[in-house]
């Protein structure tokens, strides 16, 4: 007795068992080979029209606090150093006050970033330059990455990609400083020198810091040893004490300006960016409320502080 056909379902083809797929047709490895190829050449055809020139005789020079990044680096850097214990909460609630005021208030006491950023370098005294650097690199990732503001990095890519060199002009510590140009692909910072002897901190520092006018100093030795064109060169800084560093360029730029150097700006011509979210005038109550909540804090420190002793 012939045995019945098999049956098949809906859309399985006669002959195929239940359960399998239909078998493919091996693939044509040289039409993939082909394809690659085509889509690596048109990849290179792509980058070589995004390729710039050099642009040897221009740049751009960035402010870090407030500019490049939300607040002051050095306190950053200070909180980070804090919780690693290379200083006490004693050491650290003056430099909190002042790193308040300057984020509150938005202008620059020089007496104030004067005395937190020495006593904020003293503290790494007896420390080692790779130790610092190493922890550096950590307390970026942990505090400042996610304080650098975005259009104030578009800004520096865009000099980037135009071919200019950029560069990170600030009174912090040249290895934070030279960190954050690192990560944030520039070419290079200037900073405050630590003194340091034989791989160990002082606690003192190699010159004055690099601060108010020291900066235009920095920019022109800067466009002597490069060849640059201060009038093709752009400077970008969010306080009235960086006037030196900006009217040394021929293309000065506010960012989050202070009241006076917003005032300086509009007088003159020059462009203003303001990356701040919020009113001016809501930011009187804020201030309030961050200082009643400053004293707070330094009352639960005080009180911490007593219990350790205790």
């Amino acid at each position: 007795m012939t045995p019945p056909p098999p049956s098949n379902k809906p859309g399985q083809k006669p002959g195929q068992k239940h359960g399998r797929k239909p078998v493919r047709r091996p693939t044509n490895l040289q039409r993939r080979s082909q394809l690659a190829g085509e889509a690596a050449a048109a990849i290179a055809e792509v980058e070589s029209a995004l390729s710039v020139e050099a642009d040897p005789t221009s740049a751009a020079f960035f402010d870090v606090d407030n500019t490049v990044m939300q607040g002051a680096s050095i306190f950053h850097l200070a909180r980070g150093l804090h919780r690693r214990e290379f200083f006490t909460t004693r050491d650290i609630l003056g430099a909190a006050w002042k790193q308040a005021y300057f984020r509150l208030v938005g202008v620059e006491d020089p007496e104030h970033v004067a005395d937190a950023r020495a006593s904020a370098l003293s503290f790494i005294a007896g420390h080692t330059v790779s130790e610092l650097e190493a922890l550096g690199e950590e307390i970026f990732d942990e505090r400042m990455a996610h304080r650098i503001w975005p259009g104030t990095r578009a800004l520096a890519q865009l000099h980037l990609d135009q071919g200019q060199r950029v560069w990170l002009v600030t009174a912090a510590p040249i290895e934070i400083a030279t960190i954050i140009a690192r990560r944030l692909g520039l070419t290079g910072a200037l900073g405050t020198v630590a003194e340091h002897v034989d791989g160990v901190y002082t606690g003192a520092l190699v010159g004055e810091m690099l601060h108010g006018s020291a900066k235009a100093v920095a920019v022109r030795e800067l466009a002597d040893r490069f060849g640059l064109d201060l009038e093709r060169c752009s400077a970008y800084s969010d306080s009235y004490n960086d006037l030196p560093m900006l009217s040394a360029v021929g293309d000065p730029c506010a960012i989050n300006p202070d009241h006076r150097l917003r005032e300086h700006a509009r007088a003159n011509g020059w462009r203003i960016r303001d990356y701040r979210t919020g009113r001016k005038a809501a930011r009187a109550g804020v201030f309030t409320a961050a200082v009643a909540g400053a004293v707070a804090g330094t009352v639960a420190a005080g009180a911490a502080i007593r219990r350790k002793v205790s």
